[in-house]
């Protein structure tokens, strides 16, 4: 019997790369403008490229990027970048289509409900109280608490303690075969894949496989 569900946070809840792929192009465009000398396409391609790696969490990653393509940290271009990509970073931070509904659903059937991410903390704060999602869960396990990121069981561990449930009663769902399918089952939990939000093919099978969020409803959980 299921009696909780967890949830990955970024592609998962909310659409973190369409997210971070405008604010970028926004940023570059902005950067140009203000004086880089760079193709808009390929200065894309290369800051991304430099982006992925840290999960797209880097913060300094526009000097990071001005380092590498031009050798120096020009202040008029870097804030030029850093300014556009505030500007619009929160208005593109919204739930997928069905997520609130969702989880009003699973919570009104009784079940606990809660977020596992390797975000940093206040960042994975922020992105739950802009995308108005911060008073539905039962446990929110960041970075800042596991100091563990998955597929190490740690986080999921911390979470299972939280609720107070045993593995196997508890669904996870993410969009990470490697990361959130692969430590939620080394976990002892079940495991739902959120096919609606990946970009990343892996080798690991989950007991369910999602088309989009509303897909849980169909699970029977007792």
């Amino acid at each position: 019997m299921i009696k909780a569900v967890l949830f990955d946070l970024d592609n998962t809840l909310i659409d973190f790369v369409k997210q971070k792929t405008i604010c970028c192009k926004e940023s570059i465009k902005a950067m140009i403008k203000a004086g880089l000398n760079a193709d808009k396409k390929e200065a894309y391609d290369e800051l991304m490229k430099l982006y992925k790696p840290s999960s797209y969490e880097d913060p300094h990653i526009f000097q990071h990027y001005l380092t590498r393509a031009t050798g120096v940290i020009n202040q008029k271009i870097l804030s030029a970048g850093i300014v556009a990509y505030r500007k619009i970073v929160n208005e593109l931070l919204t739930p997928y289509e069905g997520v609130i509904e969702t989880l009003t659903k699973l919570k009104k059937r009784g079940l606990k409900i809660g977020v596992v991410t390797d975000a940093p903390r206040l960042k994975a704060w922020i992105r739950l109280t802009t995308a108005g999602l911060s008073d539905y869960f039962d446990t929110v396990i960041t970075l800042g608490e596991s100091k563990k990121k998955k597929p190490s069981v740690t986080p999921f561990k911390k979470a299972i303690n939280d609720l107070g449930l045993k593995p196997d009663e508890i669904l996870f769902v993410g969009d990470n075969p490697e990361r959130d399918i692969k430590g939620a089952k080394k976990s002892g939990m079940k495991t739902a894949y959120a096919k609606y939000g990946s970009f990343i093919i892996g080798d690991e099978k989950p007991d369910y496989v999602l088309k989009k969020i509303k897909d849980l409803l169909k699970i029977k959980y007792e």
